[in-house]
C-alpha cells in the first residue's frame, strides 16, 4: 500500500510538471498569458516573486491530490489508459475554463472582477470568459495542459495498479 501510494505521487508530480510545462511554454512562446502559480501564489501573498514561488509548491501539492483523484477514478472504473487519462483530463481541463476561472475573481483578495474593475488592492486582471482576458488561446492551452496531465497518468496507471 505504502509503496503504491509513493508511486502515484510520484507520478503525480511528473504529471503536474509535464502540465506546469505546457502551461509556461505557452506564456513564454505568447500564446497565453495565464500564470497559474502566480495567480495561486496571490492568494497568499501581494509579493509577486514570493508568489510565484509559493504558488508553484501549492499548485505541485494540487497536481498529487489530483492524481489521487484520477487514480482512485481509474480504480473505480477498473481501468487506466492514456486515452482514458487524457478524456478526464479534457474533462478536468473543461471545469477549469468554464467553471473556475470565471469564479476566481469572487474569491481572489487581490484579483479585479469584470464588474467592479480594478483598485489600489485588486489590481490582477480577471481571466474574463473561458480565460481568453489571458489571450485567446488560453482555454486551448489549458485544455491541452489537462490532457497532457490525464495522459500521463493514464499511462502509468497499470505500473501503479
Amino acid at each position: 500500500m505504502t509503496e503504491r501510494l509513493a508511486e502515484a505521487l510520484l507520478w503525480g508530480l511528473v504529471a503536474s510538471a509535464a502540465m506546469i510545462t505546457v502551461l509556461q511554454a505557452s506564456v513564454g512562446l505568447g500564446w497565453s498569458r495565464l500564470n497559474l502559480p502566480m495567480l495561486i501564489g496571490t492568494l497568499f501573498t501581494g509579493n509577486r516573486h514570493r508568489a510565484i514561488v509559493l504558488g508553484m509548491v501549492v499548485y505541485l501539492i494540487g497536481g498529487w491530490l489530483f492524481a489521487l483523484l484520477y487514480f482512485f477514478a481509474f480504480a473505480q472504473l477498473g481501468h487506466g489508459s492514456w486515452w482514458l487519462g487524457g478524456l478526464l483530463g479534457l474533462l478536468h481541463g473543461l471545469f477549469l475554463v468554464v467553471v473556475a476561472l470565471p469564479l476566481l475573481p469572487h474569491i481572489h483578495p487581490r484579483m479585479a472582477s469584470d464588474v467592479d474593475g480594478p483598485t489600489y488592492y485588486r489590481r490582477l486582471e480577471p481571466p474574463g470568459p473561458f480565460g481568453t482576458h489571458y489571450g485567446h488561446n488560453t482555454p486551448l492551452t489549458a485544455l491541452l495542459a489537462n490532457v497532457v496531465y490525464g495522459v500521463v497518468l493514464g499511462a502509468v496507471w497499470p505500473f501503479v495498479e
